[in-house]
């Protein structure tokens, strides 16, 4: 990650945690007043879409799954609990990243938005579960 994404994101905040405000959306849904900060944690820019409809605040492809794990997933559901496995390991190696997305849902709404039609099983649901529950 380079220092110049770091800074658009501001200093990260030492102290008290406060709840965490994330939701999941479809990058394909309109943008509403709702989402906060619009993040894209998908590797690949969503086919058929234009930067401006799909009013994206950040793109942040560091926390999406590795090109290999997105790979062997192939949104195959008799995968998906060892998909979700592999991601969180792969989580737990992109510190930097996933802190800030920590501290964004900390200063207000973060929105995670992925590109699948399913949103039980794709990445982003298993990034929104991490950010929740795993220690910072």
């Amino acid at each position: 990650m380079t220092r110049q994404w770091r800074d658009e994101w501001g200093p990260l905040a030492k102290g008290k945690a406060t709840q965490r405000q994330i939701k999941l959306k479809r990058i394909y849904q309109a943008r509403s007043a709702e989402d906060g900060l619009r993040v894209l944690v998908e590797r690949l820019w969503p086919r058929g879409l234009t930067k401006e409809r799909a009013a994206v605040d950040r793109w942040l492809k560091e926390v999406a799954p590795s090109p290999a794990l997105r790979t062997w997933y192939g949104h195959d559901a008799g995968r998906w609990q060892e998909f979700a496995r592999r991601y969180r390991e792969e989580l737990r190696q992109r510190r930097e990243a996933v802190a800030c997305l920590r501290q964004q849902s900390r200063r207000g709404v973060l929105t995670l938005l992925f590109a699948s039609r399913d949103a039980a099983h794709c990445s982003a649901a298993v990034l929104k579960e991490f950010l929740e529950t795993e220690a910072d």
